[in-house]
């Protein structure tokens, strides 16, 4: 479990600090947009909620393998509910422009889960 989650992490502090920073820079820099949530908060909660996913797949693959491509899907669905409770707040304020917000949670949103989903089908695989 420990080679596991050392290979991850090698791959995965780079992917989320370099997604990070481009972001960072072209919410504050380029485009001079105002958010509701901060980008260190966005990350902050992908990048949490990317490495408990993987955590909970390595524990599910070790103890029940055949139930791994299962507890993925589970986990998905259920950071998709905490992402729109995440959200919620933007929906429901009287925000200028929401869809700047939504655009700046879900494109790295759907990065992490293709990170998610890679590492989760490497996960499935082994035997």
């Amino acid at each position: 479990m420990q080679a596991r989650l050392i290979s991850f992490l090698k791959l995965f502090l780079p992917f989320s600090i370099i997604l990070f920073f481009i972001q960072f820079a072209l919410v504050n820099y380029v485009f001079k947009i105002e958010l509701y949530y901060s980008t260190l908060a966005i990350y902050a909660f992908h990048f949490l909620a990317t490495f408990l996913i993987f955590l909970f797949l390595v524990f599910v693959h070790k103890t029940f393998s055949d139930k791994t491509g299962f507890a993925f899907m589970a986990c998905s669905l259920l950071k998709m509910l905490a992402a729109v409770l995440f959200l919620l707040p933007v929906m429901l304020n009287d925000t200028p422009n929401p869809f700047q917000d939504i655009v700046a949670f879900f494109i790295p949103y759907f990065l992490f889960l293709i990170f998610e989903t890679i590492y989760a089908v490497k996960l499935i695989n082994t035997k």
